[in-house]
């Protein structure tokens, strides 16, 4: 009935994919949208709230609930621009860094079984056909 349905199988990929991510994830403490900002401020530490909303493709207001909940996990800190009081750099706590390696492998290992289940050819299309989609949709 929803073979041609780009909503129903793109949700329903999703959930899936979600699921193998929250368990990536859990010995961390972090849900998948946590950690994968948490994956990018260590990469790139001081990004303002509106570059990591853009990166990740959320909202502003989304942004703020991910920071506020790993601030109170003690994972990351605000602190203010020196150019401008009422914006925020974001930096990774020494915590944070603490869990890089196992994080950024927990993630590895999540895509090698992911690409073993689908095969790593297969896995890099449908990778690069949503990002086509998702680009030409914006």
């Amino acid at each position: 009935m929803f073979e041609h349905c780009l909503y129903f199988n793109t949700t329903a990929l999703a959930r899936l994919v979600d699921k193998e991510w929250t368990l990536a994830f859990k010995p961390f403490g972090v849900t998948p949208s946590q950690g994968f900002m948490l994956r990018l401020l260590l990469k790139h530490p001081g990004m303002s709230q509106h570059e990591l909303a853009t990166e990740l493709t959320i909202s502003r207001p989304t942004a703020t609930r991910l920071l506020d909940g790993l601030q109170a996990l003690k994972l990351v800190e605000r602190r203010s621009l020196e150019a401008d009081g009422r914006h925020w750099a974001i930096y990774p706590t020494a915590k944070a860094e603490a869990l890089h390696a196992g994080i950024n492998k927990a993630s590895g290992d999540v895509t090698r079984r992911i690409q073993q289940h689908i095969g790593k050819e297969n896995f890099d299309e449908t990778v690069a056909r949503v990002r086509s989609v998702s680009s030409a949709l914006k």
